[in-house]
Order: structure tokens, then C-alpha cells, then sequence
């Protein structure tokens, strides 16, 4: 279903209602996965949105780093086995820690829905940002690297000479370059989370 093979990660523009409802690997909770890359179970990286319901421990993810964005909800609280504790607070709180900790998440007022970015720390860089759309973006994809546009509100469209479809609510465009960079231009109005990904570097 997702445009992604084991070797080729191709620009795309996934549509919310294609991201695959999987259970948490600890079983006690929902998540929306929108892409895995690679599309198996060693990945790279992975972007999904957990569907939070009830207070409950985070899955661990050794040799996993991970980033927390709260879309909707009053809040949500990380109690760390360490003793720290952090809280998401509205509108779109966030948090980057690393996924081997043990954590339990507490809903602060009701059910959230959290973009959840994950990525293995031996492979992929990530910089992700929460940006208004209030006039066009322009995005230079480097070869080796991929950008991902989360439309958190509005509606958002590519310029023409991308070949991708228009973003609603809730839809996500992978961007990716071949040998040479490429320019992506966004236009619209809203929300949007912007990330880049690109591969680590090895020093020697």
C-alpha cells in the first residue's frame, strides 16, 4: 500500500486515511503508521501517530531515538523511570528522547493523538520543525536526504513541475531527490511539520 520498497524511497503524497492502524509493540495502545523506511520490521526511520487513550508505558526502542509532537488534546505527561518528567502541553508541545527509556505516558485531560518520529541513531540524522503556512516554502532536498511535510491543519499544494498531489489535513508528502538537489515549492495556508532526514555521519 505505501510507496516505499526495501531500497527505493520515491516523493509521494500519502493520504491520511492510507496510514495502516498497528498495535503498539507492547500491545497496549494504537498507532497510525504512516511510513516505514525501509518498509520492513529493521528500519531506518518511521513516522506514525499514536492514538492515545488511557495512561500506559511507551514500548522501548533500544538503539532508537525518537520525537514526540502533540496534534490534538489537553496535554500529555512522560514520567521517566529516572524521575523526570516532561509534559506536552497544547497547542503542539514537544519532546526528543531516547526510545530505550522507560517511560509511562499520562493523559493529562482525555485522549491525544501524537506525531511520533523514530529513527535509528547509527543510520539517519533528523531536524523536525513546526511551521505556519502563511505564504509559499521553499524546500531544497540534497541528494541522500529525504524531507517530510506532516499537514497538521489547512490545505497545502505543491507547485507545478512537482507531479504530486494537493496535501489535506492530515496528509503527509515525502520529498526525495535522485543524483542532483531538488527545489519544492509549498503553497497554502495552516499547519504543517517539516522534517529532514539525512544520513549520519561516520567519523573515522
Amino acid at each position: 500500500m505505501l510507496p516505499v520498497s526495501d531500497r527505493t524511497l520515491i516523493s509521494c503524497v500519502i493520504p491520511a486515511n492510507e496510514y495502516r492502524r498497528v498495535r503498539w509493540r507492547n500491545q497496549l495502545g494504537w498507532t497510525r503508521e504512516i511510513v516505514r523506511v525501509p518498509d520492513q520490521d529493521d528500519w531506518c526511520w518511521r513516522l506514525s501517530i499514536a492514538e492515545i487513550e488511557q495512561d500506559a508505558p511507551f514500548s522501548a526502542f533500544p538503539g532508537i531515538e525518537r520525537e514526540l509532537v502533540l496534534l490534538t488534546g489537553n496535554g500529555l505527561r512522560l514520567r521517566f523511570d529516572d524521575g523526570e518528567t516532561r509534559t506536552l502541553h497544547p497547542p503542539h508541545g514537544r519532546l526528543r528522547f531516547d526510545g530505550a527509556r522507560p517511560v509511562l505516558g499520562e493523559l493529562v485531560d482525555g485522549r491525544t493523538h501524537d506525531f511520533n518520529l523514530m529513527w535509528r541513531r547509527d543510520a539517519v540524522e533528523t531536524q523536525l520543525w513546526h511551521r505556519p503556512l502563511v505564504g509559499p516554502i521553499v524546500i531544497f532536498v540534497e541528494p541522500r536526504t529525504s524531507w517530510v511535510v506532516h499537514l497538521i491543519a489547512g490545505a497545502a499544494r505543491f507547485t507545478e513541475g512537482s507531479g504530486l498531489p494537493p496535501l489535506a489535513m492530515g496528509d503527509t508528502a515525502i520529498l526525495v531527490a535522485n543524483e542532483q538537489r531538488q527545489r519544492y515549492v509549498l503553497e497554502g495556508g495552516g499547519e504543517a511539520i517539516l522534517i529532514r532526514i539525512a544520513e549520519a555521519v561516520t567519523h573515522t
